[in-house]
């Protein structure tokens, strides 16, 4: 996907919108309480206003669970005033950077459509936004600016039908109007299908948004133009793995790409099953010094003239990466182990170092088995 890398560094904050939204109580009652959410949207929001971006341009709908009460003005999260933002303000922004973060309850419903809970939302009207029919909007001449998107949605994916609601979801879609090739989108989901997000409600924080905002502040310097979702997802994903491990949660995120010139779902990587490559290439890609080319070059360098004079070299991280792992092991699955060395000399991490060496290991003993006769 081009479009977050066609931003790159220095993307003028005049230009850049977003649509913040962090709902924890609802017109449902305490059992539908959810601590964290708004929280979670305003250290989202600090991070793009200490980038430049200007006050009008930061749309913050929240609805609070007392007793936090934020210091920082914000706009109701209901149906109405939600949708009305997304079908008529930001719809006619100036600008080519588009933020949408959500934070709150979510359902998938009979037609597979993630529609988003808004705080009025009750038991005997569950009035939810469709994110499916707002992507859709949002890469069409209904909204002929904001070509540049990046949603990041933390929201339980549980099957309507496993809710058992007394009263079905209500029809809610957007308006959408017509699909051109102007715009490259990429969403981050929390869940995966039929899964539930995680919460910690001790300490207020949905644990996707956590590791995303984590991440967003290593990345603070290049903001607020986009990342490169690629490589945010894959950090993410290492990160929520290992919580899956420690028994902390179940879900697998998963992040859809639609650009003119690529449309696909990354499933779960455990649902798909992760060749010895692929692991290898999530492995590395786990690592902050991807994301920077000067970086990478040096890592490289330091594998010696004998190794790095050959290597194939791309100027998007996931490709270089890739290339470097395939040309290693494809001659010397040994100096595999080289660039292990120099990684962990870098950042020693020690979740992202036992990933890398099993990755690594696999991907050497498929390179072997390939090289033997027979």
């Amino acid at each position: 996907m081009t479009g977050p890398e066609a931003a790159g560094k220095g993307q003028d904050p005049r230009r850049v919108h977003a649509l913040i939204v962090g709902i924890e109580q609802y017109g449902a009652g305490g059992a539908w309480d959810l601590p964290g959410p708004a929280r979670d949207a305003l250290a989202f929001h600090r991070l793009l206003k200490l980038a430049g971006v200007p006050d009008s341009q930061l749309r913050l709908h929240l609805a609070p669970l007392p007793p936090f009460a934020p210091d920082t003005p914000y706009r109701p999260a209901d149906h109405a005033t939600l949708r009305r933002a997304l079908v008529r303000e930001l719809a006619a922004a100036q600008g080519e950077v588009l933020w949408v973060w959500w934070g709150g309850h979510g359902v998938l419903d009979r037609a597979d459509h993630l529609r988003l809970l808004c705080s009025d939302a009750t038991t005997g009207d569950k009035v939810a936004l469709d994110l499916d029919t707002a992507l859709a909007r949002y890469a069409g001449d209904a909204v002929p600016a904001l070509t540049e998107q990046l949603w990041l949605v933390d929201a339980c994916e549980t099957f309507e039908e496993a809710l058992s609601f007394r009263d079905p979801l209500p029809d809610d879609a957007l308006p959408v109007g017509r699909r051109n090739l102007a715009h490259r989108q990429a969403m981050l989901r929390a869940a995966g299908r039929g899964r539930a997000a995680a919460n910690d409600p001790v300490r207020a924080t949905g644990l996707f948004s956590e590791i995303l905002l984590d991440l967003l502040a290593e990345r603070a310097g290049a903001l607020p133009a986009l990342p490169d979702p690629e490589e945010l997802f894959s950090a993410v994903r290492v990160r929520v793995a290992a919580l899956r491990e420690a028994g902390r949660t179940l879900q697998h995120p998963e992040i859809r790409l639609w650009s003119p010139q690529r449309t696909e779902t990354l499933p779960p990587a455990q649902e798909r099953g992760l060749s010895p490559l692929l692991r290898a290439v999530e492995a590395v890609m786990a690592y902050d010094w991807t994301a920077d080319p000067v970086e990478r070059q040096a890592i490289v360098a330091a594998l010696g003239p004998r190794i790095h004079a050959t290597l194939p070299r791309h100027s998007k991280a996931r490709t270089d990466v890739t290339g470097i792992l395939n040309s290693l092991g494809r001659r010397r699955p040994e100096d595999l182990w080289e660039l292990f060395d120099v990684v962990v000399s870098v950042d020693d991490d020690t979740d992202k170092r036992a990933e890398l060496a099993d990755a690594l290991r696999e991907f050497a003993t498929y390179h072997a088995q390939r090289r033997r006769p027979g």
